[in-house]
């Protein structure tokens, strides 16, 4: 065999040596990279694992912290501070007089106060949105001063709102029922939400925005916030500065129907426009209509967004919104649909006042038909939750329009979210 010949031998052998080498070394490579990201994965599976024990473990001791410290009917609390926002509304921190601990809440509720007037031989009830998160020593609510109407200037302006401005003061005593309302959001679930204020609005979702915030952004989050001009906004440092902290998960929208695009606040963690709030618009910026949405606002805003978010294919389910008033009960389908059929040849007989009227559906409860008659029935939230209208039954049968939050004793109804199902007498 000649040299030359043996040289090539030699070297394809040497090549093949190295071949074989390199590829013994690809594959060990590849199969070192491939346990490293099963390694990787598994690392993060249980990640995120832990993460939902916390988590659940966090909500299972917020939910047994709130049942164990609630408490049933008036607690006495003290005004710790009154700060104003701007806009004609102030916050106002509540702490136990007591002294004990204070229930969490779902962000989103709100507090029912019963508020003694002078010259009034019975106390008023108003409920007002907690408008932090969750905080074992206090509570904080911010109330908007309501004036008379616009069209109607010579009309009483709000009666509690207003009491609350001027007459209460820190220090003072005032009464309390427990946190309560079925508006909340779900801490457990993380699917992105939408928040959607209308002026005052906008306290349940600073509560919803908080609690969040606190859990380091575990999911993505939009905040719509509409208002007229710069006067009524408020809070807007607060907001401003956790969309400047939070760039990747919290989008932040103002609105302003009432100011020229030259005149729009410039903002770099901020969007501004001037337009007023509305499903057009989350068309434009959304990147999908697959959010949970939660709003608040005045009813016809309200009206506005929930019928367009339907008309653009979101579900009701994902629509949450204040169920405060009669016209947020009303916004329901199946209690439109139960009021409408209930039946107008029934009566209602009022057993205290010695009065009896046949039964119209249009009042759409049983509350609104009392006061449209003159027949006094005391009230607070008008959404089924605080329990200041129950009254008793002494015969007949009645069908609610929704779930109450909570369930009066048998033989007992929620007037405001009621309807009868036949001749009807209660204890009023």
């Amino acid at each position: 065999m000649s040299t030359p010949l043996l040289e090539i031998i030699v070297q394809v052998f040497g090549l093949l040596i190295v071949a074989t080498a390199l590829a013994e070394v690809a594959l060990n490579f590849a199969s070192r990279l491939k346990r490293f990201s099963y390694e990787q994965n598994r690392y993060d599976v249980a990640l995120e694992n832990l993460e939902e024990r916390l988590m659940t473990a966090r909500i299972r001791r917020v939910d047994r912290d709130r049942g164990s410290q609630t408490w049933n009917g008036i607690r006495k609390f003290r005004v710790a501070s009154k700060t104003p926002e701007g806009g004609d509304i102030t916050s106002f921190y509540f702490e136990a007089h007591d002294g004990k601990p204070i229930p969490p809440f779902q962000p989103g509720q709100y507090l029912t106060f019963s508020i003694n007037l002078p010259n009034k031989k019975r106390p008023e009830v108003r409920c007002y949105s907690l408008s932090d998160k969750a905080d074992p020593h206090h509570y904080r609510v911010s109330i908007k001063r309501v004036p008379a109407p616009r069209n109607a200037p010579d009309a009483p302006p709000g009666k509690i709102s207003n009491h609350f401005h001027d007459n209460i003061h820190e220090g003072d005593i005032i009464d309390c029922m427990a946190p309560g309302g079925d508006f909340f959001l779900d801490l457990t679930q993380r699917r992105p939400i939408v928040l959607i204020a209308g002026g005052i609005g906008l306290t349940p979702m600073v509560s919803m925005l908080n609690a969040v915030s606190e859990r380091g952004f575990d999911r993505e989050v939009w905040l719509f916030y509409g208002v007229r001009d710069l006067r009524e906004q408020v809070m807007m440092d607060h907001l401003t500065e956790i969309a400047r902290q939070n760039p990747d998960n919290f989008k932040f929208v103002m609105c302003y129907s009432g100011v020229d695009a030259a005149d729009l606040p410039q903002d770099p963690d901020i969007q501004c426009v001037n337009e007023r709030v509305s499903v057009a618009l989350f068309k434009r910026i959304l990147p999908s209509n697959n959010f949970n949405y939660y709003l608040c606002g005045p009813p016809p805003f309200m009206d506005s967004i929930t019928h367009d978010l339907r008309e653009w294919n979101v579900p009701d389910s994902s629509v949450h919104f204040e169920s405060f008033g009669p016209a947020s009960v009303a916004k329901s389908p199946k209690a439109e649909e139960v009021a409408a059929n209930s039946d107008s040849s029934l009566t209602i007989s009022f057993s205290k006042s010695g009065e009896e009227f046949q039964w119209d559906p249009a009042a759409g409860n049983i509350l609104a038909f009392a006061l449209d008659k003159d027949i006094d029935i005391p009230s607070g939230c008008r959404a089924g939750s605080c329990g200041t209208c129950v009254s008793a039954i002494k015969s007949g049968d009645i069908e609610y329009l929704k779930q109450p939050g909570n369930k009066p004793d048998d033989g007992s109804c929620l007037t405001c979210i009621s309807v009868p199902k036949s001749n009807l007498v209660i204890d009023a």
